[in-house]
């Protein structure tokens, strides 16, 4: 067997690289979608939109926000995450869902922003930097169900 042959089985350190911000990404939206339904042994849609409602209430208490634009944003979120957990995990669409994933994190830093939330919006900085890698990495996604 030559050594050509050998090398094309060979997964690069960027896919695994990949890979690995791919897995903690999925699972960082996995349990921030998780959270907004309630507490653990007790999720549910009443929970959900307490949650949010509550959310969008204290931004518009706090900042110059309106309520509807924080509705707007806050009413789908834990299901946008949830959505992009699943979508990041199994590759499906990386590329979108890595862009949404990163427009998610402006908003919610915005949002931190408007209310004067500095430890947060320091966090969430970290997230932002972190999907703009994985969005400049997408081109070594392996394992993917479907490409862009």
């Amino acid at each position: 067997m030559s050594e050509s042959s050998t090398q094309s089985y060979k997964i690069s350190n960027e896919a695994w690289a990949f890979l690995a911000l791919r897995v903690w990404l999925a699972i960082r939206w996995l349990f921030a979608g998780l959270e907004k339904f309630g507490s653990p042994g007790n999720y549910s849609f009443e929970n959900y939109y307490a949650k949010v409602s509550g959310m969008a209430g204290g931004i518009v208490e706090n900042s110059i926000i309106p309520l509807w634009a924080a509705k707007v944003f806050a009413i789908p979120m834990g299901y946008i995450m949830l959505l992009l957990a699943s979508t990041i995990l199994l590759g499906v669409k990386l590329r979108i869902s890595l862009i949404v994933s990163l427009l998610m994190y402006v908003g919610l830093s915005l949002g931190l922003m408007a209310v004067d939330e500095q430890h947060g919006i320091a966090w969430l900085g970290i997230h932002v930097i972190l999907s703009m890698t994985a969005l400049k990495m997408v081109e070594h996604a392996k394992w993917v169900l479907w490409k862009d």
